[in-house]
């Protein structure tokens, strides 16, 4: 189900930190729907040592939502290599006001997400654009990291191989704009934890390169500040999400992690 609400709004590219390397590459391989021609492998190091939660908590959080300044801003969607599903380009104005839900009838339960518009409105605006379209129908969650520090799920793909996307991108929004912006003042964060229940949106490596594809967030993950962050997980659907990934991958992903022993598929938006 896809049900728009009154509330106000609340308020990955591989990384190294302190010449440590961290943890996986997080990209879409190419979300913007080149499937046929993916982009060259990026290969990371295992990790120099495991971390722990007290170590993952000392590192920087999301920046504050910033305020809204217009109840609707104009989006841009460019037209990108080839759709892995068809789909249409979404409207290119968007509400930056309250929030929605999108549910997802999954093969482990419902799945239940509010999505913030005034976070992240073209990101809002397309995510219910493909849901309405039933592009992710049918589609698996087909890469799983449970590592400390790097714990989500990566959806969104119709071909399974994190190269599918809609056949389109869109820029980056929050809390990418907002970090870039203080490098005009100060340096900012390299690294910053998104936190648990955090949907975050996949991309090519590149910025600007926004698609389908999309990370569910199930424990604190150190990223840089690349990936716009538009959406929540509800507690219940974090409990379902947390008890399929408890039974592990087959570490099959040069980016870290592998595919679910328990699928995670997306039948229907209920």
């Amino acid at each position: 189900m896809i049900s728009p609400t009154s509330i106000g709004s609340s308020g990955l590219r591989g990384f190294a930190a302190a010449g440590v390397l961290l943890g996986a590459t997080l990209t879409a391989g190419c979300s913007s729907g080149t499937a046929a021609t993916p982009p060259p492998a990026t290969t990371t190091q295992a990790p120099s040592h495991a971390l722990t939660s007290e170590a993952v908590s000392r590192y920087p959080r999301l920046p504050e939502t910033p305020p809204v300044d217009s109840p609707t801003v104009s989006c841009t969607y460019t037209t990108s290599g080839s759709a892995a599903r068809s789909a249409t380009l979404p409207s290119t104005s968007a509400s930056t006001t309250g929030s929605a839900g999108v549910t997802f009838e999954t093969s482990i339960g419902r799945i239940d997400l509010v999505l913030d518009r005034g976070r992240a409105p073209c990101t809002v605006n397309s995510f219910v654009s493909l849901a309405r379209q039933g592009f992710y129908n049918g589609t698996s969650c087909h890469r799983l990291a449970d590592e400390i520090g790097q714990q989500y799920y990566q959806c969104g793909d119709p071909t399974g191989t994190g190269t599918g996307g809609p056949g389109y991108t869109y820029p980056d929004e929050y809390p990418v704009q907002q970090l870039t912006a203080q490098t005009a003042t100060g340096r900012p964060p390299q690294i910053v934890a998104y936190p648990r229940g955090t949907v975050a949106v996949a991309d090519s490596g590149r910025a600007d390169t926004n698609g389908s594809q999309f990370f569910l967030i199930t424990g604190d993950t150190l990223l840089r500040p690349d990936y716009t962050a538009f959406a929540r997980i509800t507690d219940e659907s974090l409990a379902l999400l947390d008890a399929a990934a408890a039974t592990g991958h087959d570490a099959s992903s040069i980016l870290g992690g592998g595919v679910p022993n328990t699928p995670v598929t997306i039948t229907s938006v209920g």
